[in-house]
């Protein structure tokens, strides 16, 4: 034979798409199809069932934008198609486009018995397996018109269609053809066949013997393919491709691990209504498949989505537990839903893994191993010590791939937290959490994987995600065909704690990844919706107060603990935390109801709160304040509340010579020139200046920003190379013992109010802006006179170092990174911090001026004004805190940054003063969480953590709880029986922390 092998794969190619993919239906006969339509929120399946139809014929447009179809699909099986297997086709008006971005539909019986998910490339429902002939058919689809929100092949084009109420009502879709159809198996299975030989052979060297031998073997079966007769040729077709299909795999090939996945992001271009439904469609498709196939194995996380399905589609959520039991749908990752982690503070990225482990611990008897978020935008250096906390051990994750500057070394490897911690981690090198078991996918990750040579196996999640189904029945043939296959990496469709297992045993000693997983991309996520990102800040503020004079009020007073509310309000924040909800890249709508319900629970809790102030406060005219500021000395407080003294007075503001004005509290002497900057931060105590010489702090900086894609998302270095100083003011007066500072720029006005405390050095900063840009960004700077060449910024349960300058690539591509409430830089002898109360972007650069010292410029990133997916992206009014601590150590960052997020609050009772229910005597040592026990035995359950990153010892002790019988626990507040007990000294516990250092403890009533 003397075929030239382009000629040999063009033709395959032709073969299959116009002979013999089409020859898998030989026979059809259409259905008949009526429709009822609702254009606003979808209804029970029990009123969709019955709602009145009428005749739609394929051709017809349907489906306004977020709108609900109910289709009545009817039709009978033709009895010559008797002794064969049919089934329906069914096409919603499905576009080529990938599968999760268009229409969907899930198909019921008449009774509302969900059958499976309708998808451009899931379209098929089995009626038979063989037909008698003359069966009746009869289905309810209920199909969402979600737009497709790149329908013109435009990506990141700003559209009204992320909200229902800009929408419109124009139909989305046009009805397909609506068929019955004969299937034939052995066509369908000969289209694998030269599916995957095709793949593979593209994927093998040109010059390789295996290579040529597939040609040879595909030539053979397209000539034996008769054009006019694919369905009586296809199985001598077959035949001749036999013998290299049954050729196995070489001894060393790479092992796949193919896992069975659909991500469905919990809100994204949809809503979270929808999500509810993307979930039932995806759930009803997958134990479908796992009926029909029993070498699969399915796994999907998040305990939110296997929440919603317990209450809205119980019929489904049945199934799926059927499945679960039987261990083949595996509940993955132990988390409420797979979060942002580098937002999240520390009590609620705790309370991801306890709400969703829990939820898995008590539906399923199942606990999860591993933490499973393949999509989110890199990981926060505080998360290896959370996850063992929760009691897992591992880690998976892909997105670290979709790094624009450096290539992560490794994809098997053990990841260092700030304390120590470290999790077996694993990176697909198959670069996809929606793997398609393609051979060009297979072949990668075999290519990609970087740790030849020591270990031998990855994992492959394999599904359309995002409402696409999950996986195939293609995806299934395709895996068993490369289960053991000459030229291919082997492919088993394994459960993780499996893949784990063998990947742990096989690698022992994998390399070590020390600090954040740093994801060079995404960075504005850390801006963008900056309401929602408040929402989320004052939320978990909310939460942890809640707990903390809860449990003060129930163990004095009797006060009701709010189990049920509280519960719910953390499960409700926690699905905020979602990777497209607190970072800002999700349609309109999903902000404007994330705004509403941050609302609603900031309501609920102050509520709580009150009650619990009151209760303790009893009853009299004596004003307490709560949450009393710590002043220059102390550490953070764990509840109390003291007389009101009056000290809450701030310096007087005075004049400037030159203009402007001074603020002066003997500590810190603040100078606010005629523009309103501050230009003198001057520590008294230390005799030192924290504004570099010639410079400006409280700095408005506004910069362009239209990133090369993914407008929400990213910010692109080239932001720097323009902007400008916002120096221009448009009143400067004294405002209630604050310097008040106006400025307009654009469409955009900003009021900011300069003040200092008497009794604390610090320079509080008010800030409000009614933002009205567009593809703008805008940043709040401080120029300090301080060397350093790393600076802290707060993570979890402690703070992560980056360097201030950029020697390699790695330094350089953190341009733009996270904290949370502080970020601190220092010399040996002198620091200076920035807190704030609801930002998280930020920016360290360093320079040397002309006479020899460093300037440090620490810059917060407020309000960016991207328009895809949200065109109108952060318009409107926005408040900010932020503080410049000159002469702070990291303890002062510490106790700071925990002042600007907890207000003080004046309650009126009789008690004369209300002690702290817990104290810690070392202010290295934070108390992060006062709360009752969650199982409602009424014992307190307190966290702590080492906060400067020392050793620390302390003396924790807790009003009416009994030390004595205290014991150190997981998140889930379970014994930890490998812990050492805390030693027990003068009535309290003793702690012996290492740097970072997170506890949970115990303690039962007294």
């Amino acid at each position: 034979m003397h075929d030239d092998r382009k000629l040999v794969e063009a033709r395959l190619e032709r073969v299959l798409r116009e002979r013999v993919r089409p020859a898998v239906h030989p026979a059809t006969t259409p259905l008949s199809v009526e429709i009822w339509s609702t254009d606003g929120e979808p209804v029970p399946v029990a009123e969709g069932l019955v709602a009145p139809t009428r005749p739609i014929a394929p051709g017809t447009p349907w489906g306004t934008p977020w709108g609900t179809s109910w289709f009545k699909v009817t039709g009978t099986v033709p009895a010559e198609w008797a002794g064969r297997t049919v089934e329906a086709v069914l096409d919603l008006g499905f576009t080529p486009r990938t599968p999760g971005f268009q229409c969907e539909g899930l198909v019921h019986l008449p009774d509302g018995t969900p059958v499976k998910g309708l998808h451009p490339r899931n379209a098929y429902v089995r009626v038979g397996a063989p037909v008698a002939g003359g069966e009746r058919v009869h289905w309810r689809i209920e199909a969402a018109s979600n737009p497709d929100l790149e329908a013109d092949g435009v990506p990141f084009r700003p559209t009204p269609m992320g909200d229902r109420a800009t929408a419109g009502d124009a139909p989305q879709y046009v009805l397909g053809e609506m068929r019955l159809a004969v299937f034939d198996e052995t066509v369908w299975n000969l289209v694998m066949d030269l599916e995957v030989l095709g793949e593979l052979m593209a994927e093998l060297p040109v010059d390789g013997a295996r290579r040529w031998e597939i040609l040879r073997a595909v030539g053979r079966a397209l000539d034996a393919i008769d054009l006019q007769d694919v369905n009586g040729t296809a199985r001598a077709a077959r035949g001749e491709l036999a013998g290299v299909l049954a050729t196995p795999a070489a001894a060393t090939a790479h092992r796949v691990s193919a896992v069975g996945h659909a991500h469905i992001d919990s809100a994204w271009l949809w809503p979270l209504r929808e999500t509810v439904r993307k979930v039932a469609r995806t759930a009803s498709n997958m134990t479908a498949l796992l009926d029909e196939e029993p070498d699969f194995v399915f796994a999907m996380s998040q305990a939110q989505q296997y929440a919603w399905l317990k209450e809205h589609r119980p019929e489904v959520y049945a199934r799926v537990k059927k499945a679960v039991a039987d261990g083949r749908f595996v509940p993955a990752g132990g988390m409420w839903v797979e979060s942002d982690t580098n937002m999240p503070g520390s009590e609620a990225m705790a309370r991801q893994f306890v709400h969703g482990k829990r939820f898995f611990l008590e539906e399923f008897g199942v606990e999860s191993d591993e933490a499973w978020l393949p999509d989110t935008f890199g990981f926060a250096a505080g998360l290896p010590q959370i996850i063992r906390a929760a009691g897992s051990r591992r880690l998976l994750t892909q997105k670290i791939s979709w790094s624009r500057t450096n290539d992560f070394p490794h994809h098997t490897f053990s990841w260092e937290g700030i304390d120590g911690t470290r999790v077996f981690t694993h990176f697909p090198p198959v670069d996809s959490y929606n793997c398609e078991m393609t051979g060009r996918q297979i072949a990668h990750a075999a290519r990609n994987f970087k740790e030849k040579g020591v270990a031998t196996r990855s994992l492959a999640p394999t599904g359309y995600g995002d409402g696409g189904g999950g996986t195939t029945r293609e995806m299934v043939a395709k895996a068993a065909r490369m289960r053991d296959l000459e030229g291919a990496a082997t492919v088993e469709w394994e459960t993780p704690a499996d893949f784990f297992a063998k990947a742990e045993a096989e690698y022992p000693d994998p390399p070590v990844w020390v600090g954040e997983l740093y994801l060079e991309l995404h960075r504005a996520t850390l801006t963008s919706q900056a309401q929602t990102k408040r929402g989320n800040r004052r939320g978990e503020s909310l939460l942890t107060e809640a707990e903390l004079w809860a449990a003060t009020a129930a163990a004095r007073t009797g006060f009701r603990y709010p189990y049920e509310e509280l519960d719910r309000i953390w499960k409700t924040v926690l699905l905020h935390q979602f990777h497209d909800i607190l970072p800002g890249s999700s349609i309109a709508w999903v902000h404007r109801e994330a705004r509403a319900t941050y609302a609603r629970l900031a309501e609920e809790l102050e509520a709580i709160i009150t009650g619990a102030q009151r209760a303790l406060a009893g009853e009299g005219t004596r004003e307490l304040v709560f949450n009393p500021a710590p002043h220059a000395r102390g550490g953070v407080p764990a509840g109390g509340a003291a007389p009101f003294d009056g000290q809450g007075d701030k310096a007087v503001p005075t004049p400037r010579d030159g203009g402007g004005y001074v603020l002066d509290n003997g500590m810190l002497r603040i100078e606010i020139d005629g523009r309103g900057l501050v230009v003198s931060a001057y520590d008294r105590i230390a005799g030192r200046e924290a504004i570099a010489p010639g410079q400006a702090a409280n700095l408005l900086q506004l910069h362009p920003d239209f990133p090369n894609q993914w407008d929400a998302w990213d910010v692109d270095a080239f932001y720097r190379n323009a902007g400008r100083d916002l120096t221009d003011v448009a009143g400067l007066s004294v405002a209630g013992g604050a310097v008040r500072v106006e400025r307009a720029f654009g469409a955009s006005r900003v009021v900011q109010l300069l003040s200092v405390p008497i009794s604390a050095k610090r320079l509080d900063i008010d800030t409000e802006v009614d933002w009205h840009e567009t593809e703008k960004f805008l940043k709040l700077a401080f120029p300090l006179d301080v060397k350093a060449d790393r600076y802290a910024s707060e993570t979890q349960f402690g703070h992560v170092y980056r360097p201030t300058h950029q020697n390699t690539s790695w330094e350089w591509a953190k341009f733009e990174a996270c904290n949370h409430r502080f970020v601190h830089v220092d010399e040996p002898g002198w620091g200076a911090a920035v807190v704030n109360d609801a930002t998280y972007g930020h920016d360290v650069t360093r320079t040397v001026r002309g006479d020899g010292g460093t300037t440090t410029t620490v810059r917060a990133s407020l309000l960016r004004a991207p328009r895809y997916p949200d065109p109108e992206t952060d318009q409107g009014t926005h408040r900010f805190r932020h503080a410049l601590v000159p002469g702070a150590t990291v303890g002062d960052a510490v106790r700071e940054g925990h002042r600007a997020n907890l207000p003080e609050r004046r309650v009126t009772g009789g008690a004369a003063e209300i002690a702290p229910l817990v104290t810690v005597d070392n202010d290295a040592v934070v108390v992060s969480a006062v709360k009752l026990a969650d199982d409602r035995g009424g014992d307190l359950v307190v966290r702590v953590y080492e906060a400067h990153g020392g050793r620390a010892r302390a003396t924790l002790r807790a009003d009416g709880f009994d030390t004595a019988r205290a014991v150190l626990t997981d998140l889930l507040e379970r014994p930890d029986t490998d812990a050492e007990p805390p030693a027990r000294a003068d009535g309290g516990l003793v702690l012996a922390l290492r740097p970072f250092q997170m506890v949970t403890l115990r303690l039962p009533r007294v």
